[in-house]
């Protein structure tokens, strides 16, 4: 098993920049891709990026593409996603997860492991 843990939510006005970590206990960092979902109240959870084992490639949400930027330290067992130019629409609590097999995916059933969530609150 894996245990996620997030860390570095909180409240930024718009604009600003949030850095969120995971970090992972438990199995081989490395044998899992790395995935940030987040769900909005009222809404369901949703895609945001994802990062292979090695960490060589990536994959955003249209919707983040360009502002946020995900990234790992194996040898640390931390996944990171950097946030920039936040936008009110992106206030969600923001999960990490750990899916053992194949590639990326979107689907949040996928994903074999998920961390308890961390709020990100973005003000107008």
């Amino acid at each position: 098993q894996v245990q996620l843990v997030e860390s570095g939510g909180g409240l930024v006005q718009a604009g600003g920049s949030l850095r969120l970590s995971c970090a992972a206990s438990g199995r081989t960092f490395s044998n899992y891709v790395m995935g940030w979902f987040r769900q909005a109240p009222g809404k369901e959870r949703e895609f945001v990026s994802a990062i292979s084992r090695s960490g060589g490639t990536t994959y955003y949400a249209d919707s983040v593409k360009g502002r946020f930027t995900i990234s790992r330290d194996n040898a640390k067992n931390t996944g990171y996603l950097q946030m920039n130019s936040l936008k009110p629409e992106d206030t969600a609590v923001y999960y990490c997860a750990a899916k053992s097999t194949g590639y990326y995916s979107i689907r949040t059933y996928d994903y074999d492991y998920w961390g308890q969530g961390t709020q990100v609150t973005v003000s107008s």
